[in-house]
């Protein structure tokens, strides 16, 4: 009987489908990033390439198969809603990066694309240091998820097609 429910407990494992994350596949083995100013997301997604693939992060773009380019980055605080006497009760915070993924010779392995992300915060302005160290917090972890985000995008890249003359 024992048997019995270790070899179901072994096929219900094997048949979900789990297995460890690994390595992702980048479709170049050189990629040129703009040097990191500022602690922005450039240093995370730097961090992640070299650690969670094979892609080689160089500092010449000559070296490069790829160039990622930023367009933008933007950190954003909008009153969502005003108490009845006209304090602010919430914010929304929104997070977002533009960017490409080129070959430098008129391929695009990445389009310009651009990735948005929003957090609500309520606010009360009797804890305004802890709502301000809330808000640090959020977007710390809205840069963690953006570079998750476009990790997997660059993995689902897929690479240009030599021009045709």
């Amino acid at each position: 009987m024992r048997a019995l429910a270790a070899a179901l407990l072994v096929l219900a494992l094997a048949a979900c489908g789990f297995q460890l994350r690994g390595t992702a596949e980048l479709p170049f083995d050189t990629l040129y990033m703009p040097p990191a100013t500022g602690g922005g997301i450039a240093l995370d997604l730097k961090r992640n390439i070299e650690s969670g693939t094979r892609t080689t992060v160089v500092d010449d773009p000559k070296q490069a198969q790829a160039l990622l380019a930023f367009t933008e980055e933007a950190r954003e605080k909008i009153i969502l809603s005003l108490a009845a006497t006209g304090r602010v009760r919430e914010f929304q915070l929104r997070y977002r990066v533009g960017f490409r993924v080129h070959d430098g010779k008129g391929g695009e392995f990445v389009p310009v694309s651009t990735v948005q992300l929003t957090r609500e915060v309520t606010f009360n302005d009797t804890e305004v240091l802890a709502k301000e160290t809330e808000e640090q917090l959020l977007f710390r972890d809205m840069q963690f998820d953006m570079v998750q985000q476009i990790m997997r995008r660059l993995a689902a890249a897929r690479r240009p097609k030599p021009a045709t003359q």
